[in-house]
């Protein structure tokens, strides 16, 4: 494998955004430079022990640019060797990191922050090409939130004597994390900002097809004088990511993704000492009554659905409305949908970006069509695709009953399936039948009922008159096959303590 760091000769070529045509507007290209994301080397080691180093193998894996299929650059597949080194290097800094006060360690984690804010615009661009999210949510959403959750935890640094699990409360050890591409950077910030401020030291592994926030964040560590150790990254697939999970010197283990390796995980440390979380998938149901604000709840069923193309475990990607104004709130979701506008990622403009994979991409077609093949009612506004690169329309699935797939599977795409209801009782049954319970959106007018469909709602998240909103204050996380365990808030500490 090459040696680590080399800097790539030239920038990635980024897809031409056709102008669009939206009512009375035409939107021009408003790009935003590629160049703002820094050097890009060719290859990448890990980070273990506060240094970039080879890997213990010689297989290497490209991360490419979605929206254009270019090859941004090689990294490394981890070994079982090379996790061997970084929890040995987590062990080692374990010592030192959790017997400083909290003080001392709150104040590396301001000092992440306040870095990652000089460096926002960097870290946002280069989100948007390894991932393909359009830059106006990395740039507004994501890499805002992931600074959030470092400051957040920063102040629970000195304080956690009175955060309510018992005097002198103590780390586990070393974390192993393992996160998804969807949020890789909001993701890294979830699981370690409160690692850190608990004492704990880590080993992460970002997902294979987005690497490269993570390894920039090494940096940053490095920038902000973190101690050797204490954070330790490294990359590879799912091998690289058991190898860390299954290590008998990882104290606790840290999960996001997908159900089916969040079950595997649970088998396989079962019987262990290792503390567990898992944030998993979801199916969640969008539900909207007929005194809801049409306009209102639009906004927030597009928001909740075709937000990062859909690559949202939360997503509300089933729209349960109640049967008499079915036909309005579905031509008023349609009009919208017509304005979303798709293509490059990195234009300002950019509503929808590309598909993270083509195996993701793959998956979302598969599904779609079996969608269609069991009797639902496709529509999709019409848009140009790029020539290039992967991509999917925003679509609507009509004619939808809860036998179908697309109500039942998790497609992780832009793609809504729609549901009737008549009573709220019936709502309930319709958002309960499912193995998923992340998260759940109830649009109303009346308080009283937002209140007693939340108790009702098996969903470790339900959002009033609004969805996808997230804050480091408030704890997220799911039941049945969505996962167990707290991210955010004062009930995220708990993870990372022997209490």
């Amino acid at each position: 494998m090459a040696k680590t760091n080399k800097k790539a000769e030239e920038q990635p070529v980024q897809p031409v955004q056709p102008v669009r045509k939206t009512g009375l507007f035409e939107y021009a290209p408003a790009p935003e430079s590629p160049a703002a994301a820094g050097d890009i080397a060719t290859s990448y080691g890990h980070f273990i022990g506060g240094e970039f180093v080879d890997s213990s193998g010689s297989e290497a894996l490209k991360t490419v640019n979605p929206a254009t299929e270019q090859v941004l650059a090689e990294f490394a597949q981890g070994t079982e060797q090379d996790v061997d080194r970084a929890v040995a290097a987590a062990r080692k800094a374990f010592t030192d990191w959790s017997a400083l006060p909290g003080s001392e360690r709150a104040k590396y984690l301001f000092r992440i922050a306040r870095i990652m804010q000089e460096r926002s615009r960097e870290l946002a661009v280069l989100e948007s090409i390894d991932n393909g999210k359009p830059i106006r949510e990395s740039r507004d959403f994501d890499v805002p939130t992931a600074i959030s959750y470092f400051f957040y935890y920063a102040g629970w640094a000195d304080k956690l004597d009175y955060a309510g699990y018992g005097a002198n409360p103590r780390p586990l050890g070393v974390a192993g994390q393992v996160i998804p591409w969807n949020f890789p950077l909001m993701m890294l910030a979830w699981k370690i900002a409160p690692a850190l401020a608990t004492g704990n030291t880590v080993v992460l592994k970002p997902a294979e097809t987005t690497p490269l926030t993570a390894l920039r964040f090494a940096e940053i560590c490095r920038q902000a004088g973190l101690p050797k150790g204490v954070v330790n990254i490294v990359t590879g697939d799912g091998r690289t990511g058991a190898a860390l999970t299954a290590h008998p010197d990882v104290n606790k283990v840290a999960f996001t993704g997908s159900t089916p390796v969040g079950r595997s995980i649970a088998k396989q440390i079962a019987g262990t000492r290792k503390k567990l979380s898992l944030e998993l998938g979801g199916k969640a149901a969008n539900i909207v009554f007929d005194d809801a604000p049409i306009d209102q709840a639009v906004e927030g069923i597009v928001n909740g659905i075709f937000f990062n193309q859909g690559h949202v475990c939360c997503a509300g990607s089933r729209l349960l409305v109640q049967e008499s104004i079915q036909d309005e709130l579905l031509d008023a979701l349609k009009r919208r949908m017509g304005t979303l506008r798709l293509g490059d990622p990195l234009d300002k403009n950019t509503d929808i970006g590309a598909i993270n994979s083509a195996a993701q991409l793959a998956r979302i077609t598969e599904l779609t069509a079996i969608g269609e093949a069991e009797g639902a009612e496709r529509w999709a506004p019409e848009c140009e695709l790029p020539g290039a690169g992967y991509w999917f329309r925003p679509t609507l699935f009509t004619g939808v009953s809860q036998a179908h797939r697309i109500a039942r599977d998790e497609v992780f795409g832009p793609v809504l399936s729609v549901l009737t209801f008549r009573t709220p009782t019936e709502a309930v049954e319709k958002a309960n039948n499912t193995p998923f319970g992340l998260s759940a959106g109830v649009w109303t007018e009346k308080g009283s009922r937002i209140l007693w469909m939340a108790n009702q709602l098996k969903a470790g998240v339900v959002w009033a008159n609004t969805f996808n909103k997230f804050d480091p204050t408030s704890p997220f996380g799911g039941y049945k096959e969505s996962g167990y365990g707290r991210e955010g808030g004062r009930h995220g500490l708990e993870a990372y303590l022997d209490v």
